[in-house]
This record gives structure tokens, sequence and C-alpha cells, in this order.
């Protein structure tokens, strides 16, 4: 059975009908999913600005102009493969670890049969079930994680599950193969140096935005490639990776990150890795202007769906 793709928008204008993903039909339309785009639209995680339980939504409507086509990966991922859009993961926004549990419980039944996810923030905290629910069905993972934070704090006011904290959880847990940690765009000041140390005990290798500038997008791809091998992959993308310029529309923003080009390049310089999931996560629509921000997560999570056709992931 062939797959079924976006609707014609030579048919339906792309500013009507339902806002699905790149306008892909509902996961209730299809028989089989071989990728599903699912929305986690909870924020009860933030330390600083709320709002990315709006993501889902925004990014959604942001990619009614995303084209079937990715020239510069030369692929139809949406022909390659049964892409739906899963809808949006209701958790409980009043008790964090009650939405940890119900968020890794629902991404390993929608993975039961072999789908492999693309989920939209949502804020940083959802990291952590999504990674358990990706190593319980490939082992420990390699980690690409790209954000402007290290999100490897111990807690904030004594808790344990932020959006701060997954990585640190994840590696305490084991799901993480800690011999291939990569943060990329980081930035910005520290309460210490302690957490630059700390990050690095669990296992991490940093590419600061700064990096990324002096070295140029060829050599930071070919150290990551290096550093991920053939392990299976999960990519977690905060969108505050990005500079402010490109992505106002986050919750803790910091000056002096990478662009949208050098982003989304990098990303397409990981085509055939073994990647089985991936995330994109900060989407605070209330700081957006003129849709910048949905607009760029709405592009890199289409470059990761491009990428899961490209993969050598199951």
């Amino acid at each position: 059975m062939p797959n079924i793709g976006p609707l014609d928008s030579s048919r339906v204008p792309r500013f009507a009908g339902f806002a699905t993903f790149a306008r892909l039909p509902r996961i209730d339309q299809v028989e089989r999913a071989d990728v599903a785009v699912v929305g986690v639209p909870f924020d009860s995680g933030v330390s600083y600005r709320p709002g990315a339980r709006f993501g889902p939504a925004a990014v959604r409507e942001a990619s009614r102009l995303l084209r079937p086509y990715h020239p510069e990966l030369d692929v139809s991922p949406f022909e390659q493969m049964q892409v739906v859009d899963a809808g949006d993961i209701a958790v409980n926004p009043f008790n964090i670890g009650e939405a940890i549990e119900t968020l890794q419980q629902e991404a390993e039944a929608l993975q039961a049969n072999g789908t492999r996810l693309v989920t939209v923030g949502g804020d940083h905290t959802i990291a952590l079930p999504l990674l358990r629910a990706a190593a319980k069905k490939h082992g420990p993972v390699a980690l690409l994680h790209f954000d402007a934070h290290l999100d490897t704090w111990d807690t904030y006011f004594g808790e344990p599950y932020t959006h701060g904290t997954p990585f640190r959880r994840a590696s305490e847990e084991g799901i993480l193969d800690t011999s291939a940690l990569s943060h990329v765009g980081t930035r910005g000041p520290l309460y210490g140096k302690r957490d630059l140390e700390e990050d690095r005990r669990l296992g991490f290798g940093i590419v600061t935005s700064g990096d990324v500038l002096r070295r140029g997008v060829a050599e930071t791809v070919d150290a990551l490639r290096q550093r991920i091998g053939d392990r299976p992959l999960y990519v977690s993308v905060d969108i505050d990776v990005l500079d402010p310029a490109h992505a106002p529309g986050t919750g803790t923003p910091e000056a002096g990150g990478m662009t949208s080009r050098e982003l989304l390049e990098i990303l397409r310089g990981l085509r055939d890795l073994n990647l089985v999931g991936a995330d994109v996560v900060e989407l605070a629509p209330a700081y957006d202007h003129a849709e910048i921000t949905a607009i760029a997560a709405s592009h890199v999570a289409y470059d990761l769906v491009s990428l899961l056709s490209l993969g050598k992931g199951e």
C-alpha cells in the first residue's frame, strides 16, 4: 500500500484545513506509521519564562509551508516512509513525576510496532522519559544535545525533575552511552566552573557556539560523527541553541548563539547515522515575532524526519 502524503496544496490551500505537521495525515487515518510527529504540550518544568506548552500547536501552524522534497538531502521523506501526525500526548500539568511516567508509557506504546518518534515540546523535561523509552528499545543511546545550556544540573529548589536536569538524571539511570555524549551550541554564564567539571564527569563533550563559529560546520560535523559512530543515536534540540535573533520565542534566551542555517547544516551532516528518535523543545510562542522561532522549529523537525528516512534505524 503506498504511503499517504501531505494534502495537495494545489487543491487545498496551505492556509486551509486541519493544522497537522506538514499537512500530513493523522495517525488514525493510516494503517501503519514509520515515523510519528507527536506533540507534548507541557511546560511545568521551566525555570524562567513559561509558555512552551503552546509549542506543538505553533510548530504545526508554521509547518504548513513545508514541501515534500528536501533538496539538500535529496530525499522525499514522505514517499520513503509513512509519516503521520500523532496528535498530542496529554500529561498532568500539575504533577511533574506523573507527567514523566505518562509520557514514557505513551512513547513506548507509540514505538511498539517500530514507529520512530520526532517529538515537539513542551519544555526540556520531556527528554528524560523519551530517552527512557528509546533506551528500553535500543539499549543505552548516544545523545547529541543542541542547547544554549548544559541541562545537567542536579536540582532546582530541591526538585530533581526540571527542564535543566534531564541529562543528569538520564546519565545516572544508565540510559545513555557515556562514550558518545555531546552538547552543541552551549554558551553564556554558568553558576560556577563546577558546572563544567560535573558535566565532564557525566561523560559529555562540549562544542560551544563559539567553537562552531571558529571551526565551521564541516569540522564540527566530522567531530560529532566520529564520536557517535554506529551507536543508536537520539537527537535533542532545544530551540534556544539558536541566537535570539533567530529564535526569540523561547524561555531562557542567551546571546551569541548559532544561526538557523548553522543548525540545519549540522543536522544535515548527520545523514546515514543510526538515528532512533529526536525531539524539538522550548518553543514559547508568546515571545515569538512573525513566527520566526516556530518556522525554525518546524524546519528542524522536518530535517529530523528526513534524516530518519535516510538513516540506519529500523
